[in-house]
């Protein structure tokens, strides 16, 4: 039996730039996501929503249907709409935008009821628009992961999200014992795989890192581990914060931590008649499925963001307190 109509009330966040369907949407299922409507909940009627939000009663009908098509409302003929049942709202800020990324976000999806609503912004490592962001969002979620901006420590933002719904994804610290965190190692996670890789590594005579603080919004721990190896193990260290192509020559191994960059040597070492994995080596940040066969296999340094997204989706959906940081691993392929 459906629930009577009750007299809760619902608050609509105006956001500017948002359409009056997303901001009907939005006010529906956080409430549903914090509890003011319950599976079986009767909803406020279409010129009830029209009254209290001043929009109109075309306007609540469509967002309506859309929450109808996401299977979270469920319209009862004569009678209105009702939480068809249980909802979540999540919301997800990540870094970026790049294939590996898109691993992580596919399987949190897949990972999580299909009910659920997600929401996929990213912050491009601007500082204003992150603390925007979470500013708008803080109180309209019921869980939150969050790519945070440094390694260093949490930004002060952070501190408007309720510890229980927030969970720290990549980079940041553990700094805070009640906030959830899946993070890398960017030091001596890189220095162990590469002492693994220690007897291909020995054909080459210099290791030569592609990494600017500026272009490359990736720790700087990497820079002084690759250093510390390569000291140690009698390697020449250079640093270029994007590569040089007319320097690359034999005995030459490349640690690239950007795409782009990944490109350019290996179409360089081709245009030089170079063979990878012989006359150069490369070894790229994070792996990706084209990674696989591109250049005829690049080899990587990764943490497994498949795994990532999965241990993510676990925590949204269990809300149990995780603090770990995810093993990064060495994937030799040819061009190592």
């Amino acid at each position: 039996m459906e629930k009577k109509r009750s007299s809760k009330v619902l608050q609509i966040t105006y956001n500017q730039g948002e359409t009056k369907i997303n901001l009907l949407v939005n006010a529906l299922t956080g409430a549903m996501d914090n509890g003011t409507y319950v599976s079986g909940d009767a909803l406020p009627s279409v010129n009830e929503l029209s009254r209290i939000s001043g929009f109109s009663r075309d306007t609540v009908v469509k967002a309506y249907r859309l929450l109808q098509e996401r299977a979270l409302v469920k319209s009862i003929p004569a009678k209105g709409f009702f939480v068809a049942g249980k909802t979540r709202r999540v919301f997800m800020l990540l870094d970026d935008f790049s294939a590996f990324k898109e691993q992580l976000y596919q399987a949190f999806r897949s990972n999580i009821p299909k009910t659920w609503t997600v929401d996929l912004l990213f912050h491009h490592y601007n500082e204003k628009i992150f603390e925007q962001l979470i500013l708008n969002a803080a109180g309209r979620y019921g869980v939150y992961v969050v790519m945070n901006l440094s390694n260093r420590a949490l930004h002060p933002v952070i501190a408007r999200i309720p510890p229980s719904q927030l969970l720290i994804l990549d980079m940041g610290t553990a700094e805070r014992q009640d906030v959830s965190c899946l993070l890398q190692n960017f030091d001596e996670a890189v220095n162990k795989c590469l002492e693994e890789s220690l007897p291909l590594l020995r054909k080459y005579e210099e290791l030569v890192l592609i990494y600017s603080h500026q272009k490359t919004p990736h720790p700087a721990d990497t820079v002084k581990a690759v250093e510390k190896f390569c000291s140690g193990n009698g390697f020449g260290f250079t640093l270029q914060p994007e590569p040089d192509l007319r320097s690359i020559k034999k005995g030459q191994i490349y640690l690239v931590i950007k795409e782009n960059d990944l490109v350019d040597v290996v179409l360089a070492c081709r245009r030089q008649n170079l063979l990878l994995g012989s006359d150069v080596g490369i070894i790229a940040y994070n792996d990706t499925p084209m990674k696989e066969i591109a250049g005829n296999g690049i080899t990587t340094i990764s943490v497994n963001f498949t795994e990532m997204g999965r241990k993510a989706a676990f925590f949204a959906s269990n809300g149990e307190k995780i603090q770990e940081i995810l093993p990064t691993s060495l994937l030799i392929r040819n061009s190592l």
